[in-house]
């Protein structure tokens, strides 16, 4: 262990809080600086039809930027079990997968997007699986990992079990319903004005920033 922990018992866990924090404030805001950011940066007040069509925009580097801090926080992230460690890996190189390979862009040159790489189909397969086990990974850390722990806990950690419940929850709802818009034609063709996976998207990252906060003690932190 090293001397400064030695020295100081607390600084594991307060590293650990600070990490969760992070990660949690990364999510909860990817989405909203990616609209307005591109509102103010180029006038383009088209909603994209998902976050990952934010990588042709001006924000694109911004988003580039988050996913790789994501992967970092995550390859950082030991937790206390061999489960903990893998998932964090996992979710590593999850985010990576996302950030690096984009998904295909067929739309022409614009206020919006000012950047054109079609790509192709190998990549896309990469993008959407990727992301699909990114957020499978987060819901695996709110429904089991963030819930364990002693066979007393105390009432906010009961409090805190419920929020992450519900989170993971929301996350796995929102990758069974893109999927199901994603496969069935007459659901595509109803609703795509609406820009449905932008929103699902949002929602579950909302939903996973919110968890890990919780899990850094930002929301319903024990009581000293």
């Amino acid at each position: 262990m090293p001397e400064a922990a030695k020295q100081h018992p607390d600084s594991l866990l307060i590293h650990y809080l600070t990490l969760r924090k992070s990660v949690g404030i990364l999510g909860i805001l990817l989405p909203v600086v990616l609209v307005f950011g591109v509102k103010l940066l180029s006038q383009c007040n088209i909603l994209q039809d998902s976050i990952s069509d934010y990588y042709y925009t001006k924000l694109g580097h911004y988003m580039t930027g988050t996913l790789c801090a994501v992967s970092l926080f995550m390859f950082s992230y030991k937790g206390y079990t061999p489960k903990d460690y893998w998932a964090g890996k996992g979710a590593s190189l999850f985010a990576l997968g996302v950030a690096f390979f984009p998904c295909s862009n067929y739309y022409p040159l614009s206020a919006c997007k000012v950047l054109q790489l079609k790509g192709d189909d190998t990549i896309n397969i990469i993008h959407f699986t990727s992301a699909a086990l990114l957020f499978l990974t987060f819901a695996f850390f709110s429904l089991v990992l963030f819930t364990k722990g002693s066979p007393h806990p105390t009432k906010r950690k009961l409090q805190r079990n419920v929020i992450y419940r519900i989170c993971g929850i929301i996350i796995i709802l929102c990758i069974l319903l893109i999927f199901l818009y994603s496969v069935i034609p007459s659901l595509h063709d109803q609703l795509k004005q609406y820009k449905p996976i932008f929103w699902l998207e949002f929602l579950a990252l909302e939903a996973f920033g919110i968890s890990w906060l919780t899990k850094g003690e930002a929301l319903l932190p024990d009581k000293k």
